[in-house]
């Protein structure tokens, strides 16, 4: 059953979402235990060696930069509270592709995305009109963390999450863990579905982190949500005293 489902998810579960795996199936096992049978199985990922150079969107303060609101307190049990977002860079064999999350902190989902062969304004601009449509009828006012890369400094980011009654939160400056859930995804998404793959074009890279995504939203187990009784993950949609 562990190599079972090591190989359904294609090599990018360690010993610890696989003993969350097994308990779903009911099946309730030491994840030390785990670990020994992986190793003696040879069942260990490929896709954590090569590393890329991160991308930056800071150049200077060429518009508003907001207070960091958020200062760390990523943790939330109301869905559309807290939102994060980023822009991360990818190497293809014809290119670069750069790709834009908005992240819900309440359970880790990607609300939308952006990809585009440049970092142009409309890579964060076209998500974000996506979510601030989704969270327009939350129970609490939304905030949305960032750093502070130029397109969340300028006016047209800003007057949008004014015109939607949204709080804007940035990090300070060369401060990565100040948003660090979404450096979290970044490297989840880079160590299981791109470093040690041969490079591909950005249609090909772009199909795969599409799909990603999807795997990432509705399969991939989270460990600080877990699974209910039934074994499925909460619905982020559902009545907070529902999830109690």
């Amino acid at each position: 059953m562990i190599q079972s489902i090591f190989e359904e998810n294609d090599g990018n579960y360690g010993y610890r979402r696989i003993q969350l795996d097994l308990g779903n199936k009911g099946i309730k096992v030491n994840h030390k235990k785990v670990q020994r049978i992986m190793k003696k199985l040879g069942l260990k990922g490929n896709k954590f060696c090569r590393k890329t150079r991160k991308y930056s969107s800071y150049k200077g303060t060429i518009g508003k930069v907001a207070k960091n609101l958020i200062n760390r307190r990523f943790h939330t049990h109301v869905p559309y509270q807290k939102l994060a977002t980023d822009i991360t860079e990818f190497k293809c064999s014809d290119g670069k592709l750069y790709l834009n999350p908005i992240m819900d902190m309440f359970n880790g989902e990607i609300l939308s995305f952006g990809i585009d062969k440049h970092p142009n304004l409309a890579l964060a601009i076209n998500p974000l009109e996506e979510v601030l449509e989704i969270v327009k009828n939350s129970r609490y006012r939304t905030t949305i963390h960032s750093d502070q890369g130029w397109h969340y400094q300028h006016i047209k980011w800003v007057k949008a999450l004014k015109e939607s009654m949204v709080f804007q939160s940035m990090s300070r400056k060369g401060n990565c863990l100040d948003n660090s859930p979404m450096e979290n995804f970044f490297g989840l998404l880079k160590q299981e579905m791109y470093h040690g793959e041969v490079l591909c074009t950005f249609e090909e890279l772009k199909s795969k982190i599409e799909r990603y995504i999807g795997y990432y939203n509705n399969k991939r187990i989270k460990q600080k949500i877990g699974r209910n009784e039934s074994g499925s993950i909460p619905n982020p949609h559902q009545p907070i005293s529902s999830l109690k």
